[in-house]
């Protein structure tokens, strides 16, 4: 019978994306709501600040995440293409610096070169990006599926302080979008730990004291400025 095994590794890709996007919606946006709301706005203004940080943030978050993993997927395919010249051009220095990198990984250089010269003739390109440059399927670069994970999850995340803006009473928006907010942050902290791999309290901790951190520094800022931000 194959051993299948699952590695939290493959969830690397869309994980990192949403769980910034889902973070940085809730935070940035309840952030904005309570300035708002410190300053003594109706709650009109208050829901219009709430629904402007969402769709600004989420399309901001989609850009820069296509963005920077685009340039990533831009190195990747450089990286590729020298790899595919080289090979064609010079292959028996290919094969040494492949057996080079196995001596360095333990292997005796007997063995080290019997196995380079196999992966060579099996997949010489496979075996250069995976072993000389550490590009495997599950690192690689995918602009699309992290722009749209990091836009989705701002906008899910941003949600809740506009729900509350516009459905509680004025009188409660102030105190009650920071304490549901840091709730949900410590939940979101702990599921993507647990989904790591990771203690579940840490991540959980560190995600709602710099939320706490951001939504007080906004409600300075909204009481000394008195105005909307």
């Amino acid at each position: 019978m194959r051993h299948r095994e699952r590695h939290r590794t493959t969830h690397i890709g869309w994980l990192r994306a949403a769980v910034l996007g889902a973070n940085d919606g809730l935070i940035s946006t309840a952030s904005l709501v309570v300035g708002v709301a410190a300053a003594g706005t109706d709650r009109g203004a208050v829901l219009l600040a709430g629904i402007a940080g969402l769709v600004a943030g989420a399309m901001s978050m989609a850009a820069g995440e296509y963005v920077s993993v685009s340039s990533q997927a831009d190195t990747e395919a450089a990286d590729l293409a020298r790899e595919r010249l080289e090979l064609a051009t010079d292959p028996d220095a290919e094969r040494a610096e492949l057996t080079g990198i196995y001596v360095a990984r333990g292997l005796s250089p007997e063995l080290a070169e019997q196995v380079s010269a196999q992966l060579t003739a099996r997949d010489a390109l496979g075996a250069h990006l995976r072993d000389e440059l550490g590009m495997t399927e599950v690192s690689a670069a995918r602009p699309i599926q992290a722009a749209l994970a990091s836009a989705s999850t701002f906008a899910v995340g941003a949600a809740l302080p506009v729900a509350i803006a516009a459905l509680a009473p004025a009188g409660v928006i102030r105190w009650l979008v920071p304490v549901s907010a840091l709730v949900l942050l410590a939940v979101l902290g702990a599921v993507a730990a647990l989904v790591g791999g990771a203690r579940w309290w840490p991540g959980a901790l560190r995600v709602a004291f710099w939320g706490a951190l951001a939504m007080g520094a906004s409600d300075v800022v909204g009481r000394w400025f008195g105005t909307v931000v």
